[in-house]
């Protein structure tokens, strides 16, 4: 790229509110200028920027700066959907492998929507299967979790989330790793209202230095699942 992020620019929160209340093809096309300007330009640069970290991290994840790669389409699929409004009013980048099974794969993300934006790592949407198999790691390598699971130490910028099953699926466990063995689907992210970060090239900085934070899960994640 040829400018460094900078940080999104302050309309970007604007744009957003007005898509939601103007979700139509004629009122996106007359402002797709905006559309670069706020979202798509800062949205490659800063993919840019955390390429390098990233592969870092894992040398197989895509850093390519482009839609269907490392940013995701304005356009909803409105085909199997009561709502037909044509545009996401949320757009993320997600830093993973080339897999055709990309929910039940580990992955990197930034999400910014009109009021806010989060970041973290996990899974889309983990099979069953997989997480099985991330439960059984758990009931028989404790202390080998318990020492990965250490890189989040006293942190508090991520928290654990996905649904749970209403009740234990091993009641014996210790109540630090139940709340890992309990769940559906497993994620760490971080969630801020639209605060100065979002404007700063500093939000790169937090980004990188919380993937890296979050890289030993990352790679236990893809352990278990195989692969």
């Amino acid at each position: 790229m040829e400018h460094a992020f900078t940080g999104f620019l302050p309309h970007v929160t604007g744009f957003f509110e007005q898509l939601a209340a103007n979700n139509t093809k004629p009122w996106f096309e007359a402002h797709r200028h905006e559309f670069e300007s706020y979202l798509m330009e800062p949205l490659k640069a800063l993919v840019c920027d955390l390429a390098d970290a990233m592969l870092a991290i894992d040398p197989q994840v895509i850093t390519i700066p482009a839609v269907d790669k490392t940013i995701s389409r304005i356009y909803r699929d409105t085909r199997f959907s009561r709502n037909k409004a044509p545009y996401k009013t949320c757009l993320w980048v997600s830093f993973k492998r080339l897999s055709k099974e990309w929910k039940d794969a580990p992955c990197f993300f930034f999400e910014i929507t009109a009021d806010s934006y989060r970041y973290g790592m996990g899974f889309y949407g983990a099979s069953r299967e997989t997480m099985d198999k991330l439960r059984r790691f758990i009931d028989t390598k404790p202390v080998e979790f318990r020492k990965i699971a250490a890189c989040l130490g006293k942190q508090t910028v991520f928290e654990l989330e996905g649904d749970l099953y209403r009740r234990p699926l091993n009641p014996g466990l210790a109540e630090d790793l139940q709340q890992w063995h309990q769940r559906k689907n497993v994620y760490l992210v971080c969630n801020r209202e639209a605060d100065a970060r979002l404007f700063s090239p500093e939000l790169r900085r937090e980004l990188e230095e919380g993937f890296i934070r979050l890289a030993p899960l990352y790679h236990l994640l893809w352990r278990v699942r195989g692969g």
